[in-house]
């Protein structure tokens, strides 16, 4: 598919600027938590939940953007997404209550997945097939150096300015990749006559919005608690409810037919065992490195670089050698790698070995970016065009959705095997001094990582399979050429 812009590369700059941006915004919270719950006298649960309600709206609103996209045009949709990101962006650094936070919060992650939704079928546009996977492993790129600088640049700032900063620094960028947007983006034929299927925005979102919070919240108010399950009933009900709706009316919020491409449902299926994997690194790392190992977040984060930088380089690299071997092919390379090194990462035992957690890192890194960008474009190339946006918003949203189960899971596996009080001091980062409890630590990273690594050997078989459906589907085209000759 030729591409309707001429300026592609300058299309990809602002994208890729944007999704830098919303991805440092939406991790340097994580570093300033402390600051901002002491300055606004907030307890541990309020914030929390600074962090959670952007993760909610920047997910329930991936797919009703997405479908918005394709009524009343992606440029529009990205370009109000991101207005109304930077503006929440300045309030939350406004806030002079924990609530304010939180609302503003909740108002940025709309914005932000506004902005998300319509990335990839802007991107989709304005590069031929051929080229895809390039332009995704460079846009790629821009959540990686988000994930290194947040850290850095976020503790920087905070020390010098306050907590407020970290939300102040992102504004002159919006503003740029605003003023960008405007003048660079295309719009192009839209579907102006289609309504918005409001019963389907509404059971969706309230569906997937019960079931982030009983994710979230599980552990601190008990899975067997009657919130928990009765959150969990909800989310069933509604989830139901929004199928049946989808089924029956005219201009569906999500297209099922979409499910009837194999390639596409079974990219979904390989993306949330990927992400629920690979989410899982990080996580299970800080409770061995800061709680068993004593080390301070500064070491922890200097240990976790050799996971981001190399995919910097790895990430166009990857979406290229993708365009050239074919992504599947790619995809199942990187997925190999992950899942060993994950393995590996599994026998860490008691003390530290710094070269035992740096090699594996480095392999990851590595595959990560041949896995990733292939992943991208395997899916979204998979639907219609003309379903972009509700596709690539179905995509982000069980991107969005492995993520939070991830976090769920090593939950789980902390309660199950770490006493309550010290599983709680352990996720937040604080040290255990007792040999017993360091034990326990390392106990559950050693499982952790093993566990994790059955989700990529689950989405390895998938892959297998779409590659056979792949090869059987290229050889059926073949014997229609020659029957028709």
């Amino acid at each position: 598919m030729k591409g309707v812009y001429s300026n592609k590369w300058a299309v990809l700059a602002v994208v890729t600027l944007v999704s830098f941006v919303t991805n440092v915004d939406a991790t340097i919270i994580v570093i300033g938590l402390p600051a901002l719950m002491k300055d606004l006298n907030i307890p541990i649960v309020t914030g929390m939940w600074t962090i959670t309600s952007y993760l909610i709206t920047s997910t329930i609103f991936l797919l009703p953007a997405g479908r918005w996209a394709d009524i009343a045009g992606a440029k529009r949709i990205f370009l109000w997404g991101f207005a109304i990101f930077t503006i929440a962006t300045v309030l939350c650094g406004l806030s002079g209550s924990g609530v304010m936070l939180i609302i503003f919060r909740l108002i940025q992650g709309v914005g932000a997945a506004f902005a998300l939704a319509t990335a990839t079928p802007i991107m989709m546009r304005a590069f031929p097939k051929e080229q895809l996977g390039l332009a995704i492993g460079i846009n790629s790129t821009s959540w990686v150096i988000g994930s290194i600088i947040g850290p850095v640049v976020g503790g920087a700032l905070i020390s010098a300015f306050g907590w407020r900063s970290i939300f102040f620094v992102s504004a002159p960028f919006g503003f740029i990749a605003l003023v960008g947007g405007w003048f660079i983006l295309k719009e192009w034929k839209v579907k102006q006559s289609v309504k918005t299927d409001w019963i389907g925005v509404t059971t969706f979102a309230l569906a997937l919005t019960a079931l982030l919070i009983a994710l979230s919240q599980g552990q601190s108010w008990g899975w067997d608690s009657i919130r928990i399950l009765g959150l969990l009933s909800t989310a069933v009900l509604l989830g139901a409810a929004f199928i049946i709706t989808e089924l029956k009316v005219k201009d569906p919020l999500f297209n099922l037919a979409l499910y009837t491409h194999r390639l596409y449902t079974t990219g979904l299926g390989i993306t949330i065992s990927y992400c629920i994997g690979y989410f899982s690194i990080t996580l299970l790392l800080a409770l061995y490195l800061q709680g068993a190992q004593h080390l301070s977040p500064l070491e922890s984060g200097l240990l976790l670089i050799p996971l981001s930088l190399p995919q910097l380089v790895m990430g166009p690299l990857g979406g290229k050698l993708a365009d050239s071997f074919g992504p599947i092919r790619m995809l199942l390379t990187g997925m190999i790698l992950i899942a060993f090194s994950l393995l590996l990462l599994g026998n860490l035992g008691e003390h530290l070995s710094i070269t035992g957690v740096i090699i594996p890192l480095l392999i990851i890194s590595v595959a990560n970016g041949f896995a990733w960008p292939s992943l991208a474009k395997t899916v979204l190339s998979a639907a219609p065009s003309e379903h972009a946006g509700a596709a690539s918003g179905m995509f982000y949203t069980v991107y969005n959705i492995g993520r939070v189960g991830s976090q769920t899971l090593t939950l789980l596996l902390l309660q199950l095997c770490v006493a309550p009080a010290i599983a709680s001091r352990a996720f937040l980062g604080m040290g255990m001094e007792s040999r017993t409890a360091k034990i326990s630590l390392v106990h559950v990273t050693d499982i952790g990582f093993r566990v994790y690594s059955l989700f990529f050997i689950l989405a390895l078989l998938l892959g297998i399979g779409m590659l056979r459906d792949q090869k059987r589907k290229h050889i059926y085209t073949e014997i229609e050429k020659q029957a028709s000759r």
